[in-house]
């Protein structure tokens, strides 16, 4: 899962002095799109004569962009944003986006032979996006055609049989060449950059992936208008871009330079799935997406997960209750409505320190133990001598629930008992989400109350799936999603996955997790080997990326070692110059 962004002006200057920078407007946006990645994020623009400038590099957008400061060496009229969630895949300074992608191609090898062998291209990294780059690249220079026009772009379609395309992509390219939609099982948004040319956004046949476009009218020159993709409207409307809409599933939308854009379905749209864990916990409560509101949806969880609760306890049990707890923040709305449903009082027993980053999406385990405490301290006389009700987004491995259970009974909770605003987490999630292996799920093999003993509380109660799909459903408009994806629930997903598929998972989060630690947010400087860490130039070590490892991910495909030091040779990337940082 990540934020992806895509941006054209209708102003378009190349004078590099005019007011002409797609780069401002993208890097707002991303400060709110963080939350859905804070492992790497990047910016490329193109100006004058289809040229590309970029600014890439682990961490969060404040930091590889130095608050700013790098945006001015960033022209030009159109541009893309990415940031980086983490999934089974490399936390490679060289990787961070755009080109790249969340996820995984399960058939890199094959790929990477076939362009060897057949296409006769040279691959640079060990990202999986640049075989993909690659692939789409030698399809469309079969047109041979120098240039194409908007019909070619959404007429030609790659020929990749059998690769499963987990992902959420954000791509850009540097020749004249577009990149068209791939054929493929799986979820995603995109959105890519034509240099020269335009921008383009494309969903998945099943709207498993968020994406929206919003207009405004230009700033600098009256009469035109600015056109964005984002994968939250909150970023849009944050911008000023009105006429929000989405992206239907099998869409694709392309915004030539100084044209409106133009629609085109390039996969046969199936059934609009978007996933439901966006709306659970990783969207934000002020975006809609596919026409319900992320608040609304968790204020009709917080009903429904109320009901379940009294239904499960019983009235004697309620009326032990003496208050309703959130775990901020995604909880803050359902407990709420749990609060009202049940008559006990709502109180912010938690204070979030807003320093921290989102403990779910920290790349390794024992950094989101740590984060825990870091993230949320206990208000004593919230808690002290009294049976509280903490209502929290989900429990996926418990070990941050056991950490919550046990900072209430330390701030002198008598009783606790925990509620999910989620059904059991059961099964991995496929679509970008790095949730964990089954083995690693507390509901997997556990009934409600061995939960409870792990976690040491009195009782959990879980929502029920009916009605966790429910709370959405009901919100959807006339022409809106008529089911949701909810594989991590049940194990059923609404689009073929491979056989071995899971064991590959598995088998990449094992070599990753040996060879990362906690600390693993880089910076974004060039690095140097030693002992194991990678010290920056200005002398802070951190730990090495993947890749310095012998059976690490990159040398396991390829069977050679990868260096530290793996920047794009390409395009200059401004973000690894030592006297900007």
């Amino acid at each position: 899962m990540c934020g992806v962004i895509g941006l054209i002006l209708g102003h378009v200057g190349d004078d590099p002095n005019a007011p002409c920078k797609a780069a401002v407007a993208i890097h707002e946006a991303l400060y709110f799109l963080q939350h859905r990645g804070q492992d790497a994020c990047g910016i490329a623009t193109c100006a004058a004569g289809g040229r590309v400038y970029q600014c890439k590099g682990n961490g969060m957008a404040a930091k590889v962009f130095a608050d700013g400061i790098r945006i001015q060496d960033l022209p030009g009229s159109m541009g893309i944003g990415h940031l980086r969630y983490p999934t089974a895949g490399t936390s490679s300074n060289a990787e961070s986006q755009p080109f790249a992608h969340n996820g995984n191609l399960i058939n890199a090898p094959d790929l990477r032979r076939y362009l060897d062998t057949v296409a006769h291209r040279h691959i640079n990294t060990d990202s999986d996006s640049e075989l993909m780059l690659n692939v789409f690249a030698n399809e469309l220079n079969e047109t041979g055609k120098a240039r194409v026009n908007t019909d070619d772009i959404f007429s030609g379609l790659p020929k990749l049989p059998g690769v499963l395309s987990t992902f959420s992509l954000h791509l850009f390219l540097t020749s004249p060449f577009p990149l068209l939609l791939i054929r493929a099982n799986g979820g995603w948004a995109c959105t890519a950059m034509i240099a020269g040319f335009g921008v383009l956004g494309f969903r998945d046949s099943y709207g498993i992936r968020p994406l929206v476009l919003g207009e405004r009218e230009s700033d600098t020159l009256p009469g035109v208008k600015d056109y964005m993709l984002a994968s939250e409207s909150i970023a849009l409307r944050q911008l000023g871009f009105r006429n929000i809409r989405d992206i239907l599933p099998g869409q694709a939308v392309f915004i030539q330079k100084g044209h409106a854009p133009v629609f085109h379905q390039v996969q046969e749209p199936k059934a609009y799935s978007p996933d439901i864990f966006e709306y659970v916990y990783f969207a934000r409560p002020d975006t809609v997406m596919d026409g319900i509101s992320v608040h609304a949806s968790r204020q009709r969880m917080g009903y429904k997960l109320a009901d379940k609760i009294r239904e499960q306890l019983g009235d004697e049990v309620i009326k032990d209750i003496d208050a309703v707890i959130p775990i901020p923040e995604t909880s803050n709305t359902s407990a709420a409505s749990v609060s009202e449903r049940l008559g006990k009082p709502y109180c912010q027993g938690f204070v979030k320190n807003r320093y921290v980053f989102r403990t779910f999406i920290m790349p390794q385990q024992g950094a989101r133990q740590k984060g825990v405490r870091r993230k949320l301290s206990a208000i004593q006389t919230e808690f002290e001598g009294r049976c509280v009700l903490l209502v929290d987004d989900s429990i996926v491995r418990g070990t941050t629930s056991k950490e919550i259970v046990a900072m209430a009974r330390e701030a002198g909770a008598r009783k606790v008992i925990f509620a999910s605003c989620a059904p059991p987490i059961t099964a991995p999630h496929i679509y970008g989400i790095d949730l964990a292996s089954p083995t690693e799920l507390i509901a997997s093999g556990k009934d409600r109350f061995a939960i409870a003993k792990s976690i040491d509380a009195e009782e959990v109660i879980y929502q029920d799936l009916d009605d966790l799909k429910a709370a959405c459903a009901e919100l959807a408009p006339p022409n809106g999603p008529t089911q949701f994806e909810v594989g991590v629930f049940c194990g059923k997903y609404v689009t073929p996955v491979p056989e071995g598929y899971f064991e590959h998972l598995n088998q990449v989060r094992g070599t990753k997790r040996k060879y990362t630690t906690p600390g693993q947010t880089a910076s974004s400087g060039p690095t140097t080997a030693v002992s194991g860490t990678q010290t920056n130039m200005n002398g802070s070590a951190h730990a090495t990326a993947p890749g310095g490892g012998k059976d690490s991910p990159e040398s396991l495909r390829n069977g050679v070692v990868s260096p530290l030091i793996r920047d794009d040779i390409s395009l200059h990337n401004m973000a690894t110059e030592p006297e900007r940082r």
